[in-house]
């Protein structure tokens, strides 16, 4: 049997990247150095448009760290420095990814796994997923970003809830509060969730990247700076070949064909603003 942590399949433009730990698919730290190698593979892969983020199975998208290597960790006094600061690196490269990103779960996202999922563009979940972020109830609290991205994504009221209370939010109100994008019947969520990249994959790749950028100055950055950034990102986008393929397309009345390979650089690759 292979102890590989992370999978990923490739179709067409997409790549479905699958955290393997089951039954839980608990993140350990051999899973988060796989997961960044594949973010970092798949990031240089121009053949690559959009990936998938899921779960192994149907039990979990993932339910936070493998507790069986803190004692170690706790010993070493290097939780901080072996597990939760190289986590945060990878969960930010993740958030950070210039190519549009889909969170397929099903099943738990629990403490990290929720943490994880917070950084996709878009959330498909099961109808009957649970999200929660209960470190609280072990006398901790989430450590690898989910006090900003689930806060941004949530609100601060209801991050609040959860991250006080412990308590756990099913697929229902993780959609009413804005968690989740998508709730579709157990067993069809990951299908949808790669129609859903597939169309991403095959839209233009400047002007995605662009309006990732975009979107994260508007979340991060007070609302004048925001704007401001806002002309530099479209100043840079209409240099692009794809803006005048695009118009020319409408004008006359016939699909676009959009040829623009992916130049992150150009638009700070699509990272949140310092």
């Amino acid at each position: 049997m292979s102890d590989q942590k992370v999978r990923v399949e490739i179709d067409g433009g997409v790549a479905t990247v699958f955290l393997v730990n089951p039954p839980m698919n608990v993140m350990t730290l051999d899973m988060r150095r796989e997961l960044d190698e594949a973010l970092t593979s798949l990031e240089a892969d121009p053949a690559i448009g959009a990936i998938v983020l899921t779960g192994d199975g149907d039990r979990a998208f993932g339910t936070g760290s493998d507790i069986k290597e803190f004692p170690g960790l706790l010993a070493d006094g290097a939780v901080v420095s072996r597990k939760l600061a190289p986590e945060n690196e990878t969960f930010t490269k993740f958030a950070n990814f210039p190519k549009p990103t889909v969170a397929a779960i099903e099943g738990y996202a629990l403490g990290g796994g929720m943490e994880l999922a917070a950084g996709a563009d878009i959330i498909v979940v099961a109808e009957n997923s649970k999200f929660g972020v209960p470190e609280i109830n072990l006398g901790a609290i989430p450590g690898s970003g989910g006090s900003v991205r689930i806060t941004r994504r949530i609100g601060f009221g209801r991050a609040s809830e959860l991250f006080l209370l412990g308590d756990m939010i099913d697929a229902q109100q993780a959609l009413a509060w804005g968690y989740a994008n998508h709730i579709k019947p157990k067993g069809e969520v990951l299908a949808h969730a790669q129609e859903i990249a597939a169309r991403l994959a095959n839209a233009p790749k400047q002007a995605i990247c662009a309006a990732k950028q975009a979107l994260r100055y508007g979340i991060y950055l007070p609302e004048e700076q925001a704007i401001a950034k806002l002309l530099d990102v479209l100043d840079v986008l209409q240099r692009t070949q794809d803006l005048r393929e695009g118009a020319d397309a409408f004008m006359n009345k016939r699909k676009a064909n959009f040829q623009d390979p992916l130049d992150a650089s150009k638009f700070v690759g699509c990272i949140f603003p310092k």
